[in-house]
């Protein structure tokens, strides 16, 4: 992996473009809270400087983060998405195409994020990118969403799916099996979030063999497929259109395939909030991030190719899991527990890696709310966020009993909270442009190549995606209530907590290190 990202340094040197005045800037600017905002913006200025000790520092390798990123975007859905998408594409030059696209919109905005991550390194990722460029009050709304649903719900359904696989093949006895679910679903968050509390070292270098495995077993899938004759398909199209293979599939389907796609692809901008811990970041964050994109699109073109070639196109449309049909076809009964055993590995890897960065967020929010100052202490010694990652473990296992309870509904309600999701990525997108605005004179190792081209089509894609999962969510309701009202719920009960922390001061809320001081 290091010879890998090593590999992208001829691509990188050819899109940077650095500024000779940089050197003494970028060195003082390497630490979380260094940075000097314009006069309108120094609330959002993070850290004390009498508390620099309890900061970030750099000890993270960028073999362990590409290994974060890769870990965080292969999750389960590269098991059940190509599905669907072979069923809206309805042809395999599109279907191969929706994929490639969805590779190449995520490298155009890892390159947006390149020179954001590289400008301002810091531990709350787009939470800071998002406070410098709108103001403290909508980085905190983004915060909130974060720790209510967005990361800690996305923990707590990898965990029921984690859940779900272990208690088939080991049953516990006198629970029920949703029962048992949700016990392994604790447990999984519980070990993974002490694992992370040992330091970052710890937290990465399991991140980087779960990762690993997840990758060998991607390749498992592409070489049972090679056992496998080419599968013979239909005469028919499968799509509703009836078009001939070759045909350009109806523009509303593939937009909806493409949301699917992106979904899958999604989780790379969570690299962000590793920037501050980074090792080089101003100069290795690029190579991080195109590596990344580089072999997460390489395994899914792969593994999309694997299906198709061992199922079909309506073989693949046709299966309820598309991975275990083509491990079936090679190995029998035996590929169905291996193919259990695959996506736990996925599912624990994406849990690990969103556990630690999403504790990053809270942290930052903790550093810059004194009322939520417990969330931003750091342990130095370990190198993390101690605070924010228990904090955010207690909100993952209230969510799994909510899950427990509520079943299907909670995982709707999730889900339902994808618009509140990319409303705030197309808003980090949009610093971009604020901040060159706003800030013009901060030196910037790396800046996003044909600008403002590039980041204007990232913006396009979020605000397309934003577009499309509100379309889904409002033709949906949640206990005869319109879906749409979970996000706008979401926003307003993060907008009330807002304005009870602007009416409390800080001072009345006790703080044990105080009282003793």
């Amino acid at each position: 992996m290091c010879r890998f990202i090593g590999a992208v340094d001829l691509l990188v040197a050819v899109l940077q473009r650095r500024r000779r005045n940089f050197g003494s800037r970028a060195d003082s600017d390497s630490r979380i809270g260094s940075w000097t905002a314009p006069t309108r913006m120094n609330f959002f200025s993070s850290e004390p400087a009498n508390d620099a000790a309890a900061l970030p520092r750099a000890g993270l390798h960028p073999a362990h983060a590409v290994s974060l990123i890769v870990g965080i975007v292969i999750g389960a859905g590269i098991f059940k998405a190509p599905a669907i998408v072979a069923e809206l594409t309805g042809a395999p030059l599109p279907m191969f195409a929706a994929w490639l696209l969805g590779g190449l919109a995520s490298l155009i905005g890892a390159l947006c994020y390149a020179e954001l991550c590289t400008a301002y390194p810091h531990a709350g990722g787009d939470y800071h990118f998002v406070g410098r460029a709108y103001g403290k009050p909508v980085a905190f709304l983004f915060a909130w969403a974060r720790f209510a649903v967005i990361t800690t719900g996305s923990i707590a359904l990898l965990a029921f799916i984690f859940g779900d696989y272990l208690q088939l093949l080991l049953p516990l006895p006198g629970l029920a099996p949703a029962a048992a679910s949700a016990t392994y679903a604790a447990l999984a968050v519980i070990l993974l979030t002490l694992l992370n509390l040992r330091g970052l070292r710890a937290g990465t270098r399991t991140q980087t063999l779960l990762t690993l495995a997840e990758a060998g077993g991607l390749l498992l899938i592409v070489g049972a497929a090679l056992t496998l004759p080419a599968a013979q398909e239909p005469a028919t199209h499968i799509a509703p259109s009836a078009l001939p293979s070759t045909a350009i599939p109806d523009a509303g389907a593939f937009g909806l395939g493409m949301v699917f796609v992106m979904l899958s692809f999604g989780g790379w901008n969570e690299a962000a909030y590793v920037s501050a811990e980074l090792k080089d970041s101003r100069r290795m964050m690029v190579r991080v991030l195109l590596a990344s994109i580089a072999i997460i699109t390489a395994l899914y073109l792969m593994v999309i190719w694997a299906y198709w070639h061992g199922l079909g196109l309506a073989g693949m449309a046709g299966a309820e899991a598309v991975a275990a049909s083509l491990l079936y076809q090679a190995f029998g009964s035996t590929g169905l527990r291996v193919m259990a055993l695959l996506v736990m590995i996925a599912t624990l890897t994406s849990i690990n890696a969103t556990i630690i960065v999403g504790a990053r967020a809270s942290f930052a929010a903790g550093r810059d709310w004194q009322q939520l100052r417990r969330l931003g202490d750091w342990d130095s010694q370990r190198n993390t966020p101690a605070n924010a990652l228990c904090a955010q473990c207690l909100m993952v296992l209230l969510l799994v009993a909510i899950g427990m309870m509520a079943g299907d509904g909670f995982r709707a309600m999730v889900e339902f909270t994808a618009p509140v999701f990319w409303l705030f990525f197309l808003l980090s997108g949009l610093s971009l442009f604020m901040l060159r605005w706003r800030e013009p004179d901060t030196p910037r190792p790396f800046r996003v190549p044909w600008y403002p081209l590039t980041p204007a089509l990232f913006c396009a894609a979020c605000a397309g995606m934003l577009w499309s999962s509100l379309q889904h969510v409002s033709r949906q309701s949640l206990a005869g209530v319109p879906a749409a009202w979970v996000g706008v719920g979401l926003l307003l009960a993060g907008l009330a907590l807002l304005l009870f922390m602007r009416r409390v001061p800080p001072s009345a809320i006790h703080h044990p290190e105080r009282s003793s001081s």
